[in-house]
């Protein structure tokens, strides 16, 4: 078994593979106040509840956009397995061509997205990542990586306007009946998740604009489900996108 593990700010999600093919999908909370035992001790319960040992595993492969959780995490492999990780970075090869100012600041979530989506889906295409941030990562007919955008994400904007505003209260992140809010939680819900939904409409049409082509537009990220339904534009949910991704680099890695 090979563990791919994608470290959000606000989520870890871990997948089990054999044969290519995920056998699991397991979650926790991201948290910088955790040491690398406390890891170990979720993780080998986690792997045990989907009906696999630590024992199982072959190799592991991290993406992380938080440093120090990466470490404890790679850190709690070791502990359970005695294996060294890959953890994305530079030197470790992707597959990706990546085509921006600075390639060494990619964000391991970003490279592990188009790496997934290389060879899956037919290029150009843009991906929409929809966690703590909303990315939108392009890349060409190549499979090259142009570039993309990074907006706050809908949880993140829900914090904001409760924790800035005297008078707006946390709500449920779910639709209105109508776009038009007839009282608070309406209009807020309006605002988070119809107004997310037409900002991604409108910047796959200002990207597929500025390309001068159709792309292809896959949404992964525990908030796509919420969201996509209420968007215009034609667009493939994958969910393991990154998972994926992972599983393809831990291969030309080893």
């Amino acid at each position: 078994m090979i563990l791919a593990i994608d470290i959000g700010n606000t989520n870890i999600t871990l997948g089990g593979y054999t044969d290519n093919k995920i056998q699991f999908i397991s979650r926790m909370s991201t948290d910088s106040r955790r040491t690398a035992d406390q890891y170990a001790v979720e993780i080998y319960d986690l792997v045990r509840l989907a009906g696999f040992s630590a024992t199982d595993t072959e190799g592991c492969v991290i993406a992380s956009v938080v440093p120090s959780v990466g470490s404890a995490i790679s850190m709690a492999v070791n502990k359970l397995t005695g294996l060294t990780s890959i953890v994305l970075g530079p030197g470790v090869k992707t597959g990706v061509n990546i085509k921006i100012d600075n390639p060494a600041q990619l964000g391991a979530d970003l490279a592990a997205g188009a790496a997934g989506a290389l060879g899956k889906y037919s290029m150009p295409c843009i991906i929409i990542d929809m966690g703590t941030a909303t990315t939108l990562s392009v890349m060409d007919e190549s499979g090259a990586f142009l570039g993309g955008v990074i907006a706050a994400g809908v949880g993140l904007t829900l914090n904001a306007l409760t924790q800035n505003t005297a008078l707006l209260s946390a709500i449920p992140i779910e639709a209105p009946k109508n776009t038009n809010g007839k009282n608070t939680v309406e209009s807020m819900q309006s605002g988070l998740v119809l107004g997310t939904a037409a900002m991604i409409d409108g910047m796959v049409c200002r990207i597929e604009k500025e390309m001068g082509k159709s792309c292809t537009v896959v949404a992964t990220g525990g908030r796509a489900p919420q969201i996509i339904p209420h968007c215009t534009t034609k667009m493939e949910l994958d969910e393991n996108l990154l998972l994926d991704g992972l599983i393809k680099i831990y291969q030309k890695n080893i």
